[in-house]
């Protein structure tokens, strides 16, 4: 989970009028061996919300957020392109798990195959970016260089998929039309549809929580939109870099999201409690939310209110997105750090039985009347 939220545009000095990136991701998640879940999942998200969603047993590409109904009053026959579409991506990725199973020697068990693509628009300077990456069982397969026009495999047994991609000129030309052209304009629109939700502004709830009196006191910010957010420690006014452990960003049920901050107090003298403070940020937003670190405020599994109740409510949390997870979850962590980094086993020889496998992992993007 914690590659997903790496996703997220974190970080400090997110104070003002900033211009906001903007992101839609299509995630697909083609699945074998997992019990109770769809063989394939069609993830549609706008800055990380998802807004449609196609799989396996339900055999329909169906909104996930109200203002999605206006797609259908740009085109009439959007949802049903969405699944004829996503019918196709299906049998391609039951196709691609069989070949990887292949290539990678490999028989039963659980595996995944998965694609994120997609584009982010920053709404100040127009800026665009866009991405496509395949992951398999958790780690990157291959990649498109927009810049180059070409693959990337890490892996020896995508080589082959390398080769027969960068020939194919044509493909790459309206893959790369796609994520520099059509995608930002579609993203624009579903912003547009989403306007009072995508863009609001919601301030965090920040509590002080404590396990025991040995344990790390972490600082929890829940409630807050969007995910541009940072939540840190401070001593005398500098940030902590040392004795602090920094959480993921979580989604909430309601849509908002929550993240947490722990500091250890193995080295904090109890009059040096009052040099400490968490700071919480939010893009767009001015005022800093202080929280002095004060024993008075903190919660703990002593108290009705403590931080039991939090983890019971963190659990709860976590059972009601991992339907949403689950599906970006292997993807993300295999090749969602390669895809935002502004810093996401050898190939079998030429034999007659892996020239003969088939390759199905150039499913076309999104190109006609849905983004």
């Amino acid at each position: 989970m914690k590659m997903l939220f790496l996703l997220a545009l974190l970080g400090t000095g997110l104070h003002g009028a900033a211009a906001v990136t903007h992101s839609l991701k299509y995630i697909y998640t083609a699945s074998s061996g997992v019990p109770n879940f769809p063989e394939f999942v069609n993830l549609g998200m706008v800055d990380d919300v998802p807004m449609s969603c196609y799989d396996s047993n339900t055999k329909k590409a169906e909104p996930k957020q109200d203002w999605m109904i206006r797609a259908t009053a740009d085109d009439p026959q959007y949802w049903q392109s969405e699944t004829e579409r996503s019918v196709g991506a299906e049998q391609a990725f039951k196709t691609n798990i069989n070949t990887a199973k292949q290539r990678f020697n490999q028989t039963g068990g659980v595996h995944i195959a998965q694609r994120l693509y997609g584009c982010e628009w920053d709404d100040e300077t127009n800026q665009v970016n866009g991405f496509f990456q395949d992951g398999y069982d958790g780690e990157d397969f291959i990649a498109l260089d927009l810049k180059t026009e070409t693959f990337i495999a890490p892996k020896q047994q995508a080589v082959i998929t390398k080769h027969k991609w960068d020939n194919n000129k044509a493909s790459i030309a309206q893959q790369k039309n796609y994520l520099t052209q059509i995608c930002p304009e579609w993203l624009k629109k579903y912003v547009d549809y989403g306007r009072s939700s995508l863009l609001r502004t919601e301030l965090p709830s920040v509590s002080l929580l404590q396990k025991t009196p040995s344990s790390p006191v972490s600082c929890h910010a829940t409630g807050f939109y969007p995910h541009r957010a940072s939540l840190f420690w401070r001593k005398d006014g500098e940030e902590l870099h040392e004795e602090v452990d920094h959480g993921e960003i979580l989604p909430n049920h309601d849509g908002t999201f929550q993240m947490s901050v722990d500091l250890k107090l193995s080295s904090v003298t109890p009059e040096d409690w009052k040099r400490y403070d968490c700071v919480f940020q939010l893009a767009g937003v001015e005022e800093d939310i202080i929280t002095k670190l004060d024993k008075a405020v903190i919660r703990t599994n002593e108290g009705k209110t403590g931080i039991r109740s939090v983890d019971k409510k963190l659990n709860t949390t976590a059972i009601i997105v991992v339907a949403v997870v689950v599906i970006a979850l292997v993807l993300i962590a295999a090749i969602g750090v390669t895809a935002y980094k502004k810093k996401k086993a050898n190939c079998p020889s030429s034999s007659d039985n892996e020239s003969k496998q088939s390759d199905q992992s150039d499913v076309p993007l999104k190109t006609n009347s849905s983004a």
